[in-house]
Formats: C-alpha cells, structure tokens, sequence
C-alpha cells in the first residue's frame, strides 16, 4: 500500500496556491466613489474638511457621539478622538475616480480631457503625499456593449499617471462594473496584461457584484483563472436589488436579498485572499439641520454594522457625511470586544480558562486571532 496517494502532492500544491488562507492585513475600511469630473487634487482634503465642518456642528463631544451612533458610553471618548483625529490626517482610504454610473455617459472627447485631469490630480496628490493609500479608476462595464470606451479611459488614465509621477502610484486598483457575463472577466485581463507589457507595471482589479446572472461563477479557482489579477470584489446594492425586482423602498443594503448575495460571495472566495466589500448608502442629509445629518448618520451606522456583523469590513462611501458615520461605527465595533477577545487569545496561549464558560476551539481561537489583526489594521 502506497504511504502517500497517488497525485496527492499536486493536489495539495493546488490548495495551497487556491486557498493561502493568509492572515488578514490591512484592508480599507471604506471606498470613496467621486464623479470624474468632479475630481480634482483637492477632493480628498474637501471631503475631509466637510465632514468635520459636520462634526464641529453636530456632533458636541463622545456623549453625543454615543447617543447618535448607539456606542457604549465607555467607548465614547476614545472613538470620538479617533474620528476627529481620522478625518483630520486620513479621511479617505481607498479613492475610486468614477467614469460609471456617478458620470454618466459623455461625449469620447470629453471623456478623454476627464481622464486626462483625473492624471494630473493624481500626479499632483503623489507628488503632495495626499494620495489615498488605495485609489484608481471605476471603468465602464463591458456590458454597456463599448469595452473600446473603457479601455480608452484606462490606458488615458495610465499614461497620464506614469508620464507625470515617473511611476505608477502603489495601491492602484481598477474597478470593473457590472460583470454580467464571466467572459467579460477574461477579456478584461487581456486588457490588464496588454497594458502591463506597454507600461511595465502589474495591474489588479476588482469586480463588482451587482446582478443575480453574477453570482453563479463566483467560485473559489476564479482568481486562478484570471492569473491571480481579482483583488476583490465589491457588492453593488442598488443594482442588484433592481435586478432582481425589488419595489425602489426596499432597495437597501440590509434587505435578505442582499443578505443571500454576500454570503454567496462569501462562500466562493473564502480562503482564497480576494477581499470583500459592501454596497452603499445613496443618501446625504436632507438638510444643514442637526436633526437631519443625526437621522443620516443613525441610518448609516446601522448599514455599517449590519455589514460589519455579516463578516464585510468594507464598504462604500458616496458623501462626505458618510465618513464621520464609517468611522465611528468601525472603530466603535473594533473597540468594544479588543480586550475581551485578546485576554481569551492569552489565556488560551497559557493554557488556562478565560472565565465565563467559554470553551474555546483551535478555529474560535483562529477567529480571534483574526479580529484582533483587523482592529489593529483599522483603528487609528
């Protein structure tokens, strides 16, 4: 009898390669979409100033921070002065110029001089030292039915880069819309490995998640088979929920509908290390008052938390309001088990109980582990 199986080595070599199961590292806690030709070198440091314009005027100090975003009152002195701290050094984490849905469909040579700003603000932002540690184009989608638009707007946006900066920018991520048909993925790194040849540079991308016709081939080989290029992939909400019929009141992030889809991709990318990230809000305050940007802001923090609890530590952010909503419902989750989870981690390591009744298990422990990894990643 043969002490090792016949093709066993291959076989784990292919687990290896598909599932690294590497422990998580740092991850954006938000993508923050702006409009192409709303974009400029200044936008992060608007975006940033606005939402503590917010803060300074609605937001009193950590006991109102606690009432308005539901964090225990013995966390709302440290997450407070993570917020203001936050939005005053790095208020964007992850920067997608859109030329998708929040542009629109505009004339090729109009495109083209928007592409060709978004690369000199870019340039200007590296140059500055304000460029986000994550950024890059959201392109169009194939299934608009003109790829050659798309990957005009790419490569614009390259060249301009490179030729400006001397260098592409690390953390650059393109953003790949409304992938209805799986050959449009394939396609689509053709596209990345022509442009890596002319520009020396290797290219990741994320898909989005933003039709039900989507969802069937997701699965755990699908990075493999786009040569290791899929970053992550992101849910599209309000896409997806018109895709499947829901009337417009019940397009929200927290619908079961969009429970089902993430954990669909969930399942197919477990292990594989392409991140995950959740849809948005499409809302801002209805007015300047202070009970208007309260209801956005209690409206968001439980959209964060709902994606925070289902396993999503990232999502989108389409207002400056947003991030002050992010944030403290990000750090506030972190926060409130750190030290909990880190003394079951050391006593486990010890051998003793952790109190409680708690009964820890090698993967609970590995869970653990895991949280307290992503905690340090995000908070300030």
């Amino acid at each position: 009898m043969r002490a090792v199986p016949e093709g066993f080595a291959g076989t784990y070599r292919l687990q290896q390669a598909r599932y690294p199961m590497a422990a998580p590292g740092w991850q954006p806690v938000h993508t923050v979409y702006v409009p192409a030709d709303r974009f400029s070198a200044g936008t992060v440091q608007e975006w940033g100033d606005h939402a503590l314009g917010l803060v300074k005027a609605h937001l009193s100090g950590p006991d109102e921070l606690t009432e308005v975003f539901g964090v225990p009152g013995a966390l709302g002195a440290a997450v407070h002065e993570r917020v203001v701290r936050k939005l005053s050094t790095e208020p964007v984490e992850d920067l997608r110029v859109d030329f998708e849905d929040g542009y629109g469909v505009r004339p090729g040579p109009v495109e083209d001089e928007h592409a060709e700003r978004a690369a000199e603000a870019v340039a200007s932002m590296y140059a500055a030292g304000t460029l986000p540690r994550r950024w890059g184009p959201r392109v169009k989608s194939f299934a608009d039915g003109d790829p050659e638009r798309s990957v005009r707007t790419l490569r614009t946006l390259l060249a301009g880069v490179i030729t400006r900066a001397g260098e592409l920018p690390g953390g650059f991520t393109v953003t790949f819309p409304k992938v209805l048909m799986e050959a449009y993925l394939g396609q689509f790194v053709a596209v990345l490995a022509e442009l890596e040849a002319e520009f020396g540079v290797r290219l990741r991308f994320e898909m989005q998640v933003e039709a039900p016709q989507t969802l069937p081939f997701l699965r755990g080989d699908l990075n493999e088979s786009l040569g290791g290029r899929l970053a992550a992939a992101h849910f599209g909400v309000f896409d997806y929920t018109a895709a499947i019929g829901l009337p417009p009141h019940e397009q929200r992030l927290d619908h079961p509908a969009c429970d089902h889809a993430r954990h669909v991709m969930q399942t197919a990318f477990a292990g594989t290390g392409v991140e995950l990230s959740d849809g948005s809000l499409a809302a801002s305050p209805a007015s300047e008052l202070t009970r208007d940007v309260h209801a956005l802001w209690r409206r968001h923090a439980e959209l964060v938390r709902h994606s925070l609890r289902y396993g999503f530590y990232q999502g989108w952010d389409m207002h400056p309001s947003h991030l002050v909503s992010r944030f403290a419902t990000v750090y506030a989750f972190h926060l409130a088990r750190y030290d909990a989870y880190q003394e079951r981690v050391r006593a486990w390591e010890e051998r003793r109980s952790a109190g409680g009744g708690v009964m820890d298990e090698p993967a609970t422990i590995r869970t653990l582990t895991a949280a307290l990894r992503r905690a340090d990643a995000a908070l300030p």
